[in-house]
């Protein structure tokens, strides 16, 4: 059963339809449709904002690989559905990002669409063994649904929601396709990370010292000058607004002793949920838990999890803090419990403005979390 949730008007119902045809012929873009609003399931979705002109056959999202990471959870989403249905009562909620998702996934070749078949499906025997509480037989619709892209920004990773009503449990997972970065932040001139990483606001001396970078940048932006016109944008910009991350950073967790799990909580996330990573070129996709508040892998009311996993250690100690040997773009942060992360900084855009980005990496994890499961296809 799949649910859709509208208001009542059947002038809506006409709309969604309408609207979602145009959607999988995947041959729109640009035009505004002016219409009503729709309640569906989550969110309400305003389809003024949906845009549809018509282009090319094969128009798909701007982004290829955001597309590719779409349609991966939208038959990451189907395949459960359809396994848990053989065992219980089961519900796609459909939304604005389950359309989005549907979209992805009509824009790829059959050829593509059987390759994600593949490895969404090989999925499911180990996420069964994992959580017990999916194949447990009972009267209660489990619902699944895929989250808003949104929920991102609060540190909540999970793309797809697997929750049932009559018990006190959700789990969810991250659905990466060819893709294990963990995050993208920025340092800017207005930017407070601190109160975004870890909610403690940037100290006085911080905001002092990138102070001249930033003003530098604002007088090259104003002239139209790109990055690479600087004679060094290493040591004019990257070196010291990195050293005033690192004193920055290294001062607030001196004063306060939260601040190391609040920065993994930021760069990973505050809910516990699998990663589920397609690795397409070794037929493989793997599984990882990232249990770090106890919510996944609880039994069922009858059966115990087939597979175990640990709850995983939350850092309390920064152990070292510092430039990557031989960069000048890199910071590294270890802590204790084997919880190390890089921060590599660069600028987004080739002409200069006053706002850069850290692709942040995982270095190294707790050895509980190196525990992946691989689902062979």
């Amino acid at each position: 059963m799949i649910t859709f949730k509208s208001t009542s008007s059947p002038l809506s119902l006409f709309i969604y339809i309408f609207a979602s045809k145009i959607v999988k012929q995947g041959n729109y873009s640009p035009i505004i449709l002016k219409t009503q609003k729709l309640c569906i399931s989550h969110d309400v979705v305003d389809l003024s904002t949906w845009h549809f002109d018509k282009k090319t056959k094969n128009n798909t999202m701007s982004n290829a690989s955001n597309n590719q990471g779409r349609a991966y959870e939208f038959v990451c989403l189907k395949s459960l559905y359809q396994e848990i249905s053989k065992i219980r009562p089961a519900n796609i909620i459909i939304n604005s990002s389950y359309l989005a998702a549907e979209n992805a996934w009509d824009t790829l070749e059959k050829s593509e669409q059987t390759l994600y078949s593949l490895s969404a499906k090989s999925t499911i025997d180990t996420i069964f063994a994992l959580e017990p509480n999916i194949i447990e037989e009972s009267s209660d619709v489990l619902n699944l649904y895929i989250q808003n892209d949104k929920h991102g920004e609060d540190a909540d990773v999970r793309d797809i929601i697997i929750e049932r009503k009559d018990i006190i449990w959700e789990i969810g997972l991250s659905i990466k396709h060819n893709h294990m970065a963990v995050k993208h932040s920025r340092i800017a001139k207005a930017l407070d990370f601190g109160s975004k990483w870890y909610d403690i606001p940037c100290s006085t001396d911080y905001w002092n010292e990138v102070k001249p970078i930033f003003d530098f940048l604002e007088i090259e932006k104003s002239k139209g000058t790109y990055f690479r016109d600087l004679n060094s944008k290493e040591d004019d910009v990257y070196v010291p607004l990195l050293n005033a991350f690192v004193k920055e950073v290294t001062t607030q967790i001196k004063a306060n002793k939260n601040v190391p799990r609040r920065m993994v909580e930021y760069l990973l996330s505050k809910y516990d949920f699998y990663k589920v990573i397609s690795i397409d070129y070794k037929r493989i996709t793997t599984i990882q838990s990232f249990n770090m508040y106890g919510t996944l892998n609880l039994p069922s009311r009858v059966m115990q999890p087939a597979i175990k996993v640990p709850v995983i250690n939350l850092p309390t100690t920064l152990l070292h803090i510092g430039f990557k040997p031989g960069s000048k773009t890199t910071v590294v942060m270890c802590f204790d419990h084997g919880w190390q992360f890089s921060f590599r900084i660069h600028n987004a855009k080739d002409i200069i403005e006053t706002s850069l980005k850290f692709d942040i990496q995982i270095v190294g994890m707790p050895a509980d979390v190196n525990i992946k499961h691989n689902c062979k296809w």
